[in-house]
């Protein structure tokens, strides 16, 4: 028989286990434009230009472009509207945010040695959101096939099933205690279970919403508690805050005329919270009006480097290739969960409905475990038009297939999956910038392939910018404006109820950048 662990207070638990899925390396492994002003309204089309803090996270040999020593600081009002397509209804949600978005200092030396090829040198020190994880999604319709029983129910019989006794509590023992000690599965007692799925399980069968399969104290099948026929109404909403930035520390060195050269060593921090809240009703069930919420906390660090080169044949043309290696994320996730039903006969109310909630009051903090991001690789082009402006392209290729869970023994299936299901993504940038006396009107568009081999789970980006800047003479400002549109598939659970919503996401932010000269 188990042992129990009890603790007064919200308790916490370790589980070798993990919960994680494509999803949310998706999440981390996908990166926004963001940047400075200049850099978003030439839409990121940087890689062989150079001279702008952000270009720097495409090719830092970038930072050689420089004249002089500057500090720049970057502000950006995101605004996300998210409409949803969820089996023929129509919903919409938004969210706003402010953000500091990048805030950096280079530092250039010119080398005093006449004789030496090597004629410039920089150092430089940038921080940048990343990708900025502020989000809200909100979906509902009315299902005709499927219920969230078929959620529980998957980990329920998962792998032979669990065995009745993880479900039910003993006299003495509580929710919580029970919730606890199943998710440090798998044990001596229990070898062969996983913690996170015997909790599912358990939320559904002590919310009612499965059943045991017969009153044998061996039992490992379960059934549902939920009136069949279909036509159960559901919605999903999910908020998210959160970022994923880096500090970049970069180094570059100019050969001759021609040759530039750079490297970025790049601190990454992640922190990411998303509280998700799932609700059905079905007419005449038994088990009617559902409400399971999930919170989820991740958060970790990682880090990455860049290497790159730009050439310049003659004054007007510059050329450049990058490489971006992936990056290696050590993350920690928190979960804590509750599930409230309204039940139908119950022995205390025979002949009405009766509230039943299901409340471990616990936090669930898993071991920590590696993400590998997918590197990427970058070639450029810019033309020059002496002072008045310049035209620039950016190709990049990123291969998503390579994305990976650590320890590989733990997430062999979701690796499989990822292997399998993801592909090669080609991202084409263009930029131009035409300059007015002391006035620069820019303008960008950018396309970014899917991830997915199919297309379609996340769809093809599409973004368009536009911007001005004015230069005070030591001091610089500039504004910019850029539109981005994304369709993808959000499934409401990882696996059982795994029909998706289809989300159809527009992101309008305007970033201001102030730049001075030292």
């Amino acid at each position: 028989m188990k042992n129990i662990f009890a603790i007064a207070i919200a308790s916490l638990a370790i589980s070798s286990i993990q919960a994680q899925d494509i999803n949310d390396a998706m999440r981390f492994a996908q990166t926004d434009l963001n940047g400075t002003a200049r850099f978003k309204a030439m839409g990121g089309a940087f890689g062989a230009v150079g001279g702008d803090f952000s270009a720097l996270n495409i090719n830092p040999a970038g930072s050689l472009i420089f004249a002089n020593n500057q500090v720049g600081l970057t502000l950006t009002n995101f605004n996300d509207s998210n409409n949803s397509n969820y089996f023929g209804t129509s919903t919409s949600a938004r969210k706003n945010s402010i953000d500091l978005n990048q805030a950096g200092a280079v530092f250039v030396f010119n080398n005093q040695d006449t004789r030496s090829d090597w004629r410039k040198f920089a150092f430089t020190i940038n921080y940048e959101n990343a990708k900025n994880l502020d989000n809200n999604i909100f979906s509902e319709g009315t299902n005709p096939n499927n219920s969230v029983d078929k959620y529980f129910l998957s980990y329920a019989n998962q792998k032979g099933g669990i065995p009745i006794e993880l479900l039910q509590t003993q006299p003495g023992e509580t929710i919580q205690s029970l919730y606890t000690y199943i998710g440090g599965l798998p044990d001596s007692n229990y070898p062969n279970i996983n913690g996170y799925q015997a909790q599912q399980a358990f939320l559904g069968y002590q919310s009612y919403i499965i059943e045991a399969a017969t009153t044998s104290p061996s039992n490992t099948s379960y059934t549902t508690g939920v009136l069949s026929g279909g036509d159960y109404y559901q919605q999903n909403r999910i908020k998210s805050t959160g970022y994923n930035s880096k500090v970049s520390f970069n180094f570059a060195a100019q050969y001759t005329d021609k040759w530039l050269f750079g490297i970025n060593l790049n601190s990454h921090f992640l922190d990411y919270r998303q509280s998700s809240s799932f609700y059905e009703s079905k007419k005449n069930s038994n088990v009617n009006d559902i409400i399971f919420r999930n919170d989820l906390y991740t958060y970790g660090s990682g880090f990455s480097l860049q290497l790159g080169t730009i050439f310049k044949p003659v004054k007007q043309v510059r050329m450049g290739i990058a490489y971006e290696s992936p990056t290696w994320y050590k993350l920690t996730d928190e979960l804590s969960q509750r599930i409230s039903t309204s039940v139908y006969g119950l022995s205390t109310s025979p002949n009405s409905y009766s509230s039943v909630t299901t409340d471990p009051n616990t936090t669930m903090i898993f071991a920590p475990y590696n993400l590998q991001s997918p590197g990427k690789w970058t070639g450029s082009f810019a033309y020059i038009f002496g002072k008045r402006g310049l035209i620039s392209l950016d190709l990049c290729s990123k291969n998503y297939g390579t994305t990976t869970y650590r320890p590989k023994g733990d997430f062999t299936s979701t690796n499989t999956y990822m292997a399998n299901n993801l592909t090669n993504a080609t991202e084409v940038r263009i930029g131009g910038e035409y300059k007015i006396k002391k006035i620069s009107l820019r303008g960008g568009y950018r396309y970014e392939q899917s991830p997915y081999k199919n297309g379609t789970t996340i769809g093809a980006l599409t973004g368009y910018s536009t911007g001005l800047g004015y230069n005070f003479g030591s001091t610089k400002l500039d504004l910019a404006y850029a539109n981005a549109k994304r369709d993808y598939d959000q499934q409401f659970f990882s696996q059982g109820l795994t029909d998706a919503a289809r989300i159809k996401s527009v992101n309008n932010n305007v970033t201001i950048t102030l730049l001075f000269e030292l």
